[in-house]
């Protein structure tokens, strides 16, 4: 049995069947048994190391494909899009997913220089993981059988693993997330700001001045983290709420479109059929429909 072998089957045991998000400490785990539709989340900075199967995410106008013996970090919170295309009850597509904390990369980052620089597009890279990074990663769930060992051991295995992170081959991404000057905490800075005042209109000078950059400079720094400009990362955040009010009930279609800040009711289906294939009645009444062979995964039960 391969290390990458053991770190799925441990997946496979303590996912109990399905997705369980954050466990303990931001860890979630996945186990998906057949390909699945296209499902809208929202990332937020993690490591997600692919035991089995695979997935493609798109980020904007970018697709990222990711599968066994791969892992994929992300340093800010990214609108995306994401299906499992390859997977079985044989092989499922298996995922061990940790948020990774600013503090810890830091800290890390005091005791080494020698981190890969980053690719242009900051936000999000995939990368092959090595069998370190896999063991630890293995280990850390062996730790889940026993809540004495996990109090005591669990920390300087996460520590491990970040550090297998920072020191591998996108570790100039992962090192975005612990720099307290670097350009994505500016960004993040702004992105703070859209998701508090989602259904306010977005003044590109204010977001700049809040990130403490020139509108050219912030401009062009968001596009490279974010791959989308500020408009589009507010319109992909709107459209991702509206759905998720239409998909608890917490509001009719005219109502979900106005709580996010679209003043035209026919612009808001117009767009949200562009990105959901569906008119907002419509999808609400698929993804309430929990057999619909085309219902989308819950993005609230969804792993990047």
């Amino acid at each position: 049995m391969t290390r990458r072998d053991d770190l799925r089957d441990l997946i496979i045991r303590h996912a109990r069947g399905g997705v369980r998000r954050n466990i303990v400490g931001g860890l979630s785990l996945g186990v998906v048994t057949s390909g699945t539709p296209a499902a809208a989340a929202m990332s937020e900075p993690s490591v997600t190391i692919v035991a089995g199967g695979r997935k493609r995410t798109l980020v904007g106008d970018r697709e990222f494909v990711y599968g066994a013996g791969q892992f994929l970090v992300v340093s800010i919170d990214l609108p995306v899009t994401g299906w499992v295309d390859l997977a079985s009850p044989d092989d499922p597509f298996a995922v061990f997913s940790l948020v990774l904390k600013p503090a810890m990369i830091a800290s890390l980052l005091l005791d080494t220089v020698d981190v890969a620089p980053p690719p242009a597009f900051t936000g999000l890279a995939i990368g092959d993981a090595s069998d370190d990074l896999i063991d630890a990663a293995a280990r850390m769930l062996r730790l889940m059988d026993n809540r004495a060992d996990l109090a005591a051991l669990g920390p300087a295995t996460e520590r491990e693993i970040v550090w297998r992170l920072l020191t591998g081959p996108q570790g100039g991404v992962a090192r975005q997330i612990g720099l307290a000057d670097g350009t994505t905490a500016h960004v993040s800075r702004a992105i703070g700001w859209i998701r508090e005042h989602l259904a306010e209109p977005v003044a590109i000078a204010d977001l700049a001045g809040i990130s403490g950059m020139s509108a050219s400079t912030f401009h062009r720094h968001f596009r490279a983290a974010t791959s989308m400009t500020p408009i589009q990362w507010q319109k992909a955040l709107r459209l991702r709420e509206a759905r998720r009010l239409l998909l608890t009930g917490e509001a009719a279609v005219a109502e979900a479109g106005y709580t996010v800040g679209y003043g035209s009711a026919s612009q808001f289906s117009r767009e949200y059929r562009r990105a959901f294939g569906r008119a907002p009645g419509q999808d609400a009444a698929k993804l309430r429909t929990a057999d619909s062979p085309s219902a989308p995964v819950p993005q609230e039960e969804w792993i990047p």
